[in-house]
């Protein structure tokens, strides 16, 4: 045998069989030396047993009372064994089964309930039964001793059989308390979008649970104008997808909110069990609609109430046998767990979907701030050249060989930002791999040949350890900057200069322009309200929980931004 689980650690079952051990030794004790006309025969051997059992029972009790770990096993079926055999020599020596230590039995099938549960109390009611019949046997058979009373023996069998099998059914429904409460601790926590893979997992493990040989879930999206159905059975689950009122009203009106059980809808006289004050009572209209009832030949049914963030509806356990109170209470845990599954599994779907749309803003913004804007400055440049082709071939031709340096370039550019966009790359990459200050060095002359202006860019403190992509963030916040200046504010010098903290970046742009169509000082929050400035810079900032705060005059801007060296909306 090896000890069951119980709602309590097992040093403390052994404690308190230890202190009830110590307490039926002390009293019988106490009436012995009370009352020392019994037992008549053997009075001084029984009083030593007593006294010993007493000391022993003591000893047993310090034990369990320091020591709370490493109960073995063995040392209970020792302890066990002890007492059983303690408590047959006792009977021998005080008229056998007509001994007032009988009690000692009740006792020893409790302990075996408490420690393994019905299992135990099966061989511990053996054990006890053939130690009085042989009790019995013994001196009525050998020694024809004529005081054995043959209806008092029948009285303790028949009492001994009564305590064991009441003991064993509380045993039995203990372990299967445990069980089902292991069942719903081990609940699987799958993740996943596809609803038909997860709505059959969960109904197979709920059937297990609720021992259910089918179940019915019944429900409705926030965002679907369907009724879902998924019927489990042991062959498989059976999915369709019907009109919102195909069925009409699933629940009678009065039942729409609560759970509850009928053992006969084809009766209609059958009484409906629900948690309320008033737990029995037969509803005005048919618990279940009519037509769902003929389709999955549902008589005998539990209901539970689903309801969630974005679905609700049922789920009914059907064709169970029997159905207590219990089933009600457990099948609303195991609903209130589907109902978790179903609301994780469409957070599941609407974070992928938003995960694609934040990837497709990212790759909007990121072409806009490098592609799109070199290949502005490109078409300037060609139309340059196309002018000057005729009048000054030379020029024309080294402007030419610019235009190629920077296609080369917007392609070394955007080889790169595929390579990134590969999901099997790790998105941990530290800053050295993206190479910012040398990337920042080749946009100022990028920028340089573009838009032949002054441009500087400086770093006054050493770049820490940043992942890639916020690497990345940064380059694009300092290209879109710069080039916003020289393409909105027709600036001739723009300086751009960076400080890093531990956990922030620091960005300042000046330009020597015009300014923005604004003049004044505004903050991101308000840019974005009043719909002003550079839209894409501000979307970056925004999604990276930065600020920005820009100051516009007639001679010029000046962008001050502060970025969070973390991957929030990178």
């Amino acid at each position: 045998m090896s000890i069951g689980k119980h709602y309590f650690p097992q040093f403390q079952v052994e404690h308190l069989i230890a202190t009830g051990r110590l307490v039926l030794a002390a009293f019988f004790l106490i009436a012995v030396w009370m009352d020392p006309s019994e037992p008549f025969r053997y009075a001084t051997l029984t009083y030593d047993l007593l006294v010993y059992y007493l000391v022993y029972s003591f000893l047993l009790f310090s034990a369990f009372t320091w020591q709370k770990d490493n109960i073995r096993d063995h040392l209970l079926i020792i302890t066990h064994s002890v007492d059983l055999l303690f408590f047959t020599f006792l009977m021998f020596l005080t008229k056998g089964p007509n001994s007032p230590f009988f009690v000692f039995f009740i006792f020893f099938l409790v302990c075996a309930t408490l420690r393994w549960q019905w299992r135990g109390t099966l061989w511990s009611a053996v054990a006890a039964l053939f130690v009085v019949i042989a009790l019995s046997l013994y001196p009525y058979n050998i020694l024809h001793d004529h005081s054995f009373e043959l209806n008092r023996f029948i009285i303790r069998i028949a009492h001994l059989a009564v305590i064991a099998t009441l003991l064993g059914f509380l045993g039995a429904y203990e372990q299967s308390i445990n069980n089902v409460h292991t069942m719903l601790a081990e609940w699987p926590h799958t993740v996943s979008d596809e609803l038909q893979t997860i709505t059959e997992e969960m109904l197979g493990y709920a059937a297990t649970i609720l021992g259910a040989p089918r179940i019915l879930l019944a429900w409705e999206a926030e965002e679907e104008p369907w009724l879902h159905l998924a019927l489990w059975t042991k062959q498989g689950c059976q999915y369709s997808r019907e009109h919102p009122d195909a069925y009409g009203t699933l629940v009678a009106k009065q039942l729409a909110d609560t759970n509850f059980f009928c053992r006969n809808l084809a009766n209609p006289q059958s009484q409906v069990v629900h948690n309320s004050p008033v737990c029995l009572q037969r509803p005005q209209d048919s618990p279940l609609h009519k037509r769902l009832q003929e389709r999955f030949a549902i008589n005998t049914v539990l209901v539970t109430r689903l309801k969630g963030e974005k679905n609700s509806g049922y789920m009914m356990m059907l064709d169970k046998k029997t159905m207590t109170g219990d089933d009600l209470t457990l099948c609303g845990i195991v609903a209130h767990e589907v109902t978790a599954r179903f609301d994780n599994c469409f957070l599941v779907k609407q974070l992928q979907q938003t995960a694609a749309s934040n990837a497709q803003i990212r790759l909007a913004r990121d072409l806009h701030d490098g592609l799109l804007q070199s290949l502005t400055g490109v078409a300037l440049q060609l139309e340059t050249a196309r002018q000057l082709l005729e009048t000054e071939p030379q020029t024309a031709r080294q402007c030419l060989h610019e235009i190629q340096q920077l296609l080369a370039t917007e392609q070394r550019e955007l080889r790169l930002h595929i390579t990134e966009l590969r999901p099997y790359l790790s998105d941990r990459q530290q800053a050295e791999e993206f190479g910012l200050a040398d990337r920042l060095e080749k946009l100022t002359e990028q920028i340089r040949l573009q838009w032949d202006l002054a441009v500087e860019i400086t770093i006054n403190s050493p770049v820490p350890l940043i992942t890639r992509s916020m690497a990345r963030e940064i380059y694009f916040v300092v290209n879109e900057s710069l080039t916003n200046a020289v393409r909105h504010a027709d600036a001739s010098c723009v300086h751009a200069e960076l400080f890093f903290d531990p956990d922030r970046v620091s960005i300042t742009v000046t330009d020597d322009g015009h300014g923005f169509s604004f003049c004044g000082r505004y903050e991101l929050d308000t840019l974005l309200a009043i719909k002003l400035g550079p839209m894409t810079l501000k979307e970056r900032i925004f999604a990276l929980q930065g600020t920005l705060s820009i100051n516009s005059t007639e001679n010029g801007a000046h962008l001050a931004i502060t970025l969070p060296l973390t991957d929030q909306g990178a």
